[in-house]
């Protein structure tokens, strides 16, 4: 065994402030009309830094995310708050008016990734019975859904997962790297794509008529709800993220410990962990505020405060990261390959059916997969007006995201015990 030695660093506020200026500076260098970053970012995603950086300093011994309690303090206070923020936008009156194929298209892609999981850890381990060899925090169940996690709502839905079924760090890190790299490999083909839809609405016998129309209304309705912050408003988003992530806590406080004494054997469910009633909560309740006022917070930039609270996240998520085990389990990526393939044939098979066209099947795929990162991406590259669809989509991702990924989790958790 290792002797473990002491990080450079040991002051968690000394930490903070490095994570916080790699954050900046990927951000930074990201906006950057340079002509190298333009170049870099062209093929290296902003995500995969900001897990990658922190990861690098902790491989060095400059960090250690082992003897921090900033990735604690991050998952209990930033994800919880940063799940109401995400979700207190989701219009469902407005997703509604995008039409039933689109949201049927997106269902079809949040179905592909629930059972994709499922279905490619089956067939991997028919091929390879060593695939279930892992015990306790090392089974492959637990780290593969967290990619469910992050394939149907985002960064925030995969920590969640993460938390609540407790895959171990190394297998942790060995799953980021399947998700961004099979994730990106799939949006380069959507966009690929994206560039001449003719041929594929051409046989999906999609009539995009429809789609004109949905541009021009959507770049309405965003040019009438966005307006600079106050101070007051900065407080409310900050006031109700926080503060419904303090309920959630209250809640999950007393039914933790009340279904672990009155019902232990539900406790293959999670419901005797208090995180997972903090994420489920919290999401709810996002939900229920959606259909209020504080829905109007969008548009001062409820979500893009949940991003910035995310993104600290996942600085912290990545200081956990054992780089030299990345590619200890090249089996994983096999695994990544098929999931993504069951998805895609799940939703070309529905487009066919209902003959939607291929701009709900990549965004309704990508705002599963992508999430609100990247599905605006994807949809701006048919238009850039229609770039608030991929978000909408998305943040109904967020949304069901944590619920989805907790059902492919169940199942793949069945399978490994079969």
């Amino acid at each position: 065994m290792q002797e473990q030695t002491s990080p450079f660093l040991t002051n968690d506020a000394v930490v903070f402030g490095l994570l916080m200026s790699i954050l900046a500076f990927v951000f930074a260098s990201s906006a950057s009309k340079h002509p190298f970053w333009v170049k870099f970012y062209t093929y290296v995603p902003t995500v995969l830094l900001c897990y990658f950086i922190p990861a690098v300093f902790n491989s060095l011994g400059i960090i250690s995310g082992e003897s921090s309690n900033l990735y604690k303090v991050a998952s209990r206070y930033l994800l919880p708050a940063s799940l109401v923020l995400f979700t207190i936008s989701v219009d469902l009156k407005g997703i509604l008016r995008l039409g039933p194929k689109a949201l049927t298209m997106f269902l079809a892609g949040t179905v592909g990734v629930v059972l994709g999981g499922p279905v490619s850890m089956l067939v991997v381990g028919w091929i390879y019975p060593d695939l279930y060899s892992g015990t306790g925090p090392d089974e492959i169940w637990r780290g593969l859904s967290t990619i469910a996690g992050s394939w149907i709502g985002g960064g925030a839905n995969q920590t969640a997962m993460l938390e609540v079924f407790g895959a171990s760090p190394t297998l942790f890190g060995q799953m980021i790297a399947v998700d961004v790299l099979i994730a990106n490999f799939w949006m380069a083909i959507l966009l690929f794509w994206a560039a001449k839809p003719e041929k594929l609405d051409a046989f999906f016998k999609a009539d995009t008529t429809a789609i004109y129309a949905l541009r021009d209304r959507i770049a309405k309705m965003r040019a009438s709800s966005i307006r600079i912050p106050s101070m007051k408003d900065s407080l409310l988003i900050l006031g109700i993220g926080f503060g419904v992530t303090g309920l959630s806590h209250w809640f999950a406080d007393f039914l933790a410990p009340w279904f672990e004494t009155n019902h232990p054997d539900w406790n293959q469910y999670s419901l005797n962990s208090a995180f997972f009633w903090i994420v489920v909560i919290a999401t709810a309740i996002g939900l229920a505020l959606s259909f209020t006022k504080a829905r109007d917070l969008e548009g001062v930039g409820a979500s893009h405060m949940g991003s910035v609270l995310l993104y600290v996240l996942v600085a912290t998520i990545g200081m956990q990261m054992d780089l030299g085990a990345i590619l200890d389990n090249p089996i994983l990526f096999l695994i990544g390959f098929i999931w993504i393939l069951f998805h895609a044939s799940i939703m070309i098979l529905v487009a066919w059916l209902i003959k939607a066209p291929f701009f709900y099947v990549a965004v309704g795929s990508q705002a599963n997969i992508g999430g609100a990162a990247s599905a605006p991406i994807v949809a701006s590259a048919f238009d850039p007006s229609l770039a608030p669809v991929g978000v909408l989509l998305a943040v109904l991702g967020y949304a069901i995201g944590t619920y989805g990924a907790y059902l492919s989790g169940l199942m793949m958790q069945w399978l490994s015990g079969l």
